[in-house]
């Protein structure tokens, strides 16, 4: 089966393509870096030709708010018109648990618009949304800082390993599209002030965590299921405080 992996450089597309490689796949990496531009359309055609699935986990360069929107608008419009033209049987969208949920945030607006597209493609689909990855919760907490403090509100929050995410984006790229919305989640819930003690604490970090439900996310405010899936979700290998440290 060929696999274009749409961002397939990057975090999870490089371990995509390697976990599809490994299961006998013809998998292709498709980004700026390999001649291969969604906002252009530049290598498009080429490397969609003969492709049974496109999976599509592409980032914007900026996340502010008109130009992540005009992104992934652009880049998903591109992407889907030639998937049409080519034939392709399978598109899989890596999104976000909750981002419907988020509405004061432009990147999260600019995801829902994606999936949008998707859905109102006529390609067969799958939405893959995860939690927030393992690898960036330090950066979460760190977002919180002011001074020597860090505010951070009780929500609740689930994350998985990114290598957790490949797996299953993997799982979902070879099987029969779901049409509608698969969500991965780390099995442990946390609140997310707790958690940033934990993590702090287990890096040596002094600063103190100041529990403010006020506190925003990325400058979005959060309800308290925000980030966790609020109905069943696969449920991934366990994140401990010292894993989410690092």
């Amino acid at each position: 089966m060929k696999i274009v992996v749409v961002g397939g450089t990057g975090l999870i597309g490089s371990r995509l393509v390697a976990a599809l490689d490994r299961q006998g796949h013809e998998a292709v990496a498709a980004s700026p870096a390999t001649g291969v531009n969604t906002l252009t359309g530049e290598g498009l055609a080429g490397v969609l030709d003969g492709a049974d699935v496109v999976v599509d986990v592409s980032n914007s360069p900026s996340f502010e708010d008109a130009p992540v929107l005009e992104f992934f608008r652009t880049s998903t419009g591109n992407l889907l018109a030639a998937a049409a033209e080519a034939g392709v049987r399978h598109h899989v969208v890596l999104s976000i648990v909750g981002v419907d949920r988020i509405p004061d945030s432009g990147y999260m607006r600019a995801k829902v618009a994606q999936e949008e597209l998707v859905v109102a493609s006529g390609i067969p689909y799958s939405i893959v949304r995860a939690t927030q990855f393992v690898e960036f919760v330090r950066t979460i907490v760190d977002a919180g800082g002011d001074g020597d403090v860090v505010r951070l509100a009780p929500v609740f929050i689930q994350p998985v390993a990114a290598d957790d995410v490949v797996a299953a984006l993997r799982e979902v790229a070879v099987g029969a599209p779901v049409d509608g919305v698969v969500e991965v989640a780390g099995p442990e819930r946390f609140r997310l002030d707790e958690l940033g003690r934990s993590v702090l604490a287990a890096s040596g970090d002094s600063r103190e965590v100041v529990t403010d439900p006020g506190a925003t996310y990325f400058g979005a405010a959060l309800g308290e299921h925000s980030l966790v899936p609020l109905g069943p979700a696969e449920t991934r290998a366990a994140a401990t405080p010292a894993r989410l440290a690092s």
